[in-house]
Formats: C-alpha cells, sequence, structure tokens
C-alpha cells in the first residue's frame, strides 16, 4: 500500500531543514563548536526543533546542521521552516552556504 494513499486525516509530517555553514575565522574545533552548540540552543529555544550537527564534524570551519519538526499540518511545518531559514540569513548570512527543507508525508 502507497504511504500517501494511506494516509489519513491528522498523520503526522516530518519536515527537515539542513542548513551548512562556514565559519572562516574559526581556528579549532572547540571554537567551532561552540558556535555550532549556540546555533542549535537558539534553534531549540525558538522554534522547538530537535537539531543535532551532522556533517563537517572534523572540520574546523564547516558545518552542517539538520532540524526536525513534526506536525500533522503541512502549511505549519513549511512555515516553521521558513521562519528558520530567515533567522539564519538574518543572522549568519555571510557564513550560510545553503539550506535544504523536506518534507516527508
Amino acid at each position: 500500500m502507497s504511504g500517501r494513499a494511506n494516509r489519513s486525516a491528522g498523520s503526522p509530517i516530518i519536515g527537515v531543514v539542513t542548513i551548512e555553514l562556514h565559519f572562516p575565522d574559526s581556528q579549532s574545533l572547540k571554537a567551532k563548536r561552540m558556535v555550532v552548540r549556540s546555533i542549535k540552543d537558539r534553534l531549540r529555544r525558538r522554534f522547538n526543533v530537535a537539531v543535532a550537527e551532522t556533517g563537517y564534524l572534523d572540520l574546523w570551519q564547516r558545518s552542517e546542521i539538520t532540524a526536525v519538526s513534526v506536525s500533522g499540518t503541512r502549511s505549519v511545518l513549511e512555515s516553521q521552516l521558513e521562519a528558520i531559514h530567515r533567522e539564519l540569513e538574518e543572522r549568519f548570512g555571510s557564513e550560510l552556504l545553503r539550506t535544504s527543507n523536506e518534507l516527508i508525508e
């Protein structure tokens, strides 16, 4: 059976935003991790999402962070993911390399 054909009203939808950042002034993993921890904590507090550093773990100047949220409404997730993107653009515009959003139904 197809997941979409089977989907009942109110079934959860998962929203995933992946963020890639470059920190040109970082001189150590410790310095990078302090900044990454600050970003993760801010996203958790402000948007109530699960957040993890998912890529470039051993590089001093690069990071990939993934945030995940679950909702029963597609529009709520789309709005939340867009708000996360705007927040990162405003605070880390020059360090932000790319973002990508994905909805999993």
